[in-house]
């Protein structure tokens, strides 16, 4: 029995911070350290809309590796949305820039729905994840034919006009997008009650104090992808695909035979106009619809 132990002594090795320990017997070991091929990158500084992020605080250095952590170890996952961005952001970006939202707020949406038009529990709908009423709120139709809350040009406009109203409650940016998950109403009675009007000063639940740190993790890996190992080539992209537009006054009684007469067919015409609900579309008077149709070739 004691031979057995020993053996199994002999045979294990155990990897301990860098450094292979290696039992040469029942109480003596030695530690051969390996040669460090590469250290993780940290950045020294970073911001949000401007808003530099107090990263000489302990907790929220911390609270950013974490993020920046989980994040640059989603291989797949970062990836796809790297490739989805070069498609979805020329989209995003001159929205922003027009209604005076900072460029940043693209990289709220990556973390909202990875850029693609998802479906959340509570019912939150397309790339901006905006519930039913608060789409309505911001001028958007949600019905079940039509609902914007999948058009990105649109939603993204709402989107604004949301940040826009909570930047001015709070004066902030970076509360305005702590404001995007947690509610208004719900930071704005968390910095009533604890007296701070900093993001990064207030208790937050789980899932309002970890989002902002979500957005900065994925604006540094998407804005630094070689400092993370993530290589893509232009050919990998997804590219942003040239359509032309059609201008809809009447109802649209079948939208296959539609597509059909526009050169594609129904699953091209629902991919690129995703906020068509239904087989039909119904237009009353005096409404009037924009459906894009890919141009040939794409």
């Amino acid at each position: 029995m004691e031979l057995i132990k020993k053996v199994g002594v002999l045979a294990s090795v155990i990897l301990v911070s860098g450094a292979f320990v290696h039992a040469v017997s029942g109480d003596k070991a030695t530690i051969t350290t390996l040669p460090v091929t590469e250290e993780r990158y940290f950045p020294t500084e970073i911001d949000f809309a401007g808003e530099k992020t107090p990263l000489q605080i302990a907790d929220v250095r911390e609270r950013f590796d974490r993020e920046l952590l989980v994040n640059a170890n989603l291989d797949a996952t970062t990836l796809i949305i790297m490739k989805r961005a070069n498609r979805v952001f020329p989209v995003i970006e001159p929205i922003l820039k027009r209604y005076g939202v900072p460029d940043d707020f693209k990289y709220l949406a990556v973390i909202e729905s990875g850029l693609v038009h998802a479906t959340s529990a509570a019912g939150a709908k397309g790339i901006w994840q905006f519930m039913p009423e608060t789409a309505k709120e911001k001028g958007m139709e949600v019905n079940e034919v039509v609902d914007e809350r999948y058009h990105l040009e649109k939603s993204t406009e709402a989107a604004c006009k949301y940040l826009l109203d909570s930047k001015s409650k709070f004066g902030s940016w970076t509360l305005a997008a702590a404001s995007y998950n947690g509610g208004v109403t719900g930071v704005n009675k968390q910095i009533s009650f604890q007296g701070v009007s900093n993001y990064y000063d207030l208790l937050l639940t789980e899932e309002t104090a970890r989002y902002v740190f979500r957005i900065l993790a994925l604006k540094e890996i998407m804005q630094h992808p070689d400092r993370y190992n993530f290589t893509l080539q232009p050919g990998e992209l997804y590219p942003l695909i040239p359509t032309k537009t059609v201008e809809i006054a009447a109802s649209i009684p079948d939208l296959a035979v539609f597509a059909k007469e526009q050169g594609i067919n129904y699953k091209i015409l629902k991919i690129h106009n995703p906020w068509l609900r239904d087989r039909k579309l119904t237009v009353v008077p005096g409404k009037k619809y924009v459906i894009e149709i890919p141009l040939q070739g794409y």
